[in-house]
């Protein structure tokens, strides 16, 4: 059986972090499915989806961390291209990547006590983002 939710989010942008674990939560209180996997994924390649734990230490070593990587301030081919300005954002997404697949046991998340999951806007302007989450199993 599968069965597909989707939610959205307002982020701010620039490499805005949303803990979206209880809108994810929510989508598995209106599932039949009890065990499986659940797909977390964001539209957009500007953006990403991950697991972490979502405390503001993390969150800003996380920060530094991408800019060390992929700098704002860096000449990229994408922004000689297209003129946005957000070659670095597109970097970052691909880094981490849109989406992840999680099991799905007795309706939990399979998840470790730290472990949350995160929506990273990397773009240089806030956005609408549109979250699917998707149910498979039994």
């Amino acid at each position: 059986m599968v069965e597909s939710f989707s939610f959205e989010v307002k982020t701010k942008g620039d490499d805005d972090i949303i803990d979206i674990m209880p809108l994810v939560e929510e989508k598995l209180t209106l599932s039949k499915i009890k065990n499986g996997f659940a797909l977390v994924f964001v539209s957009g390649s500007t953006c990403a989806i991950t697991t972490m734990e979502y405390e503001p230490g993390l969150i800003e070593d996380l920060k530094v961390l991408l800019q060390r990587l992929a700098p704002k301030n860096e000449t990229y081919k994408h922004n000689l291209r297209w003129n946005d300005d957000n070659g670095y954002a597109h970097l970052r997404a691909l880094l981490i990547g849109p989406s992840l697949a999680i099991p799905l046991v007795d309706s939990k998340l399979k998840l470790g006590i730290w472990q949350q999951i995160a929506l990273i806007d990397f773009d240089n302007h806030p956005r609408q983002r549109y979250i699917t989450v998707q149910l498979v199993g039994e």
